[in-house]
């Protein structure tokens, strides 16, 4: 509610200074014209106390990194100017400005904690992505998976040899002498240490 009158008062107080009622040029004399000259300085004192307003109380608004400040938290944020948010859009994300975007680049910190130069002509979203209990929540049933599209999982050791390379064997085993052998795909290729499994390039 705080944050909804904070925005209701900026937006009042900005529409009242920039664009004033003017009286009509048959009722102006002098003394009215030198009572609007203190006011036209009250009204750029006014207008940099609103844009010197928390930036809390902006909490939503999509603007360019250059419009932002040091350590702004911010969400959906473009990768290129013009091409739509990329970064930190996922539920309980945010990222942060580490830098004051003075320069073509502003370094900005992901959430995945890789800190990124982004041009400064780049859109982003002041405050955090809503939801951020979104990956603690618990599936009350295997049901509520396949509701989402997750089909169930099964591991390769629990098969039999003929369904799987991984398969067979006494216990917990990978088949395959005492040591047991290298996890492989159900189609027998390793799947580890870097294996390249898709079709080889064209030498030139």
């Amino acid at each position: 509610m705080a944050l909804v009158r904070g925005r209701a008062a900026s937006s009042t107080l900005l529409k009242r200074f920039l664009f004033p009622p003017v009286a009509s040029p048959s009722h102006r004399n002098l003394s009215s014209v030198a009572k609007d000259l203190p006011q036209h300085a009250s009204r750029e004192s006014t207008m940099n106390q609103i844009f010197g307003l928390d930036i809390s109380s902006q909490i939503g608004s999509s603007m360019p990194l250059s419009a932002m400040r040091i350590g702004t938290i911010i969400h959906n944020i473009e990768m290129r100017p013009g091409q739509g948010g990329k970064f930190a859009r996922s539920a309980g994300t945010s990222a942060k400005i580490l830098k004051e975007p003075t320069s073509r680049y502003v370094l900005v910190k992901l959430p995945s904690g890789v800190q990124k130069l982004i041009d400064t002509k780049c859109q982003a979203t002041i405050g955090a992505v809503a939801n951020a209990g979104h990956g603690a929540k618990k599936l009350r049933k295997a049901g509520q998976s396949r509701w989402l599209g997750i089909r169930p999982k099964v591991r390769g050791v629990a098969m039999n040899p003929v369904d799987h390379p991984h398969g067979g064997g006494e216990g917990k085993s990978k088949s395959g002498g005492s040591h047991g052998r290298g996890s492989l795909t159900p189609w027998g290729k390793p799947t580890k240490c870097g294996y390249k499994t898709g079709p080889l390039k064209r030498r030139k």
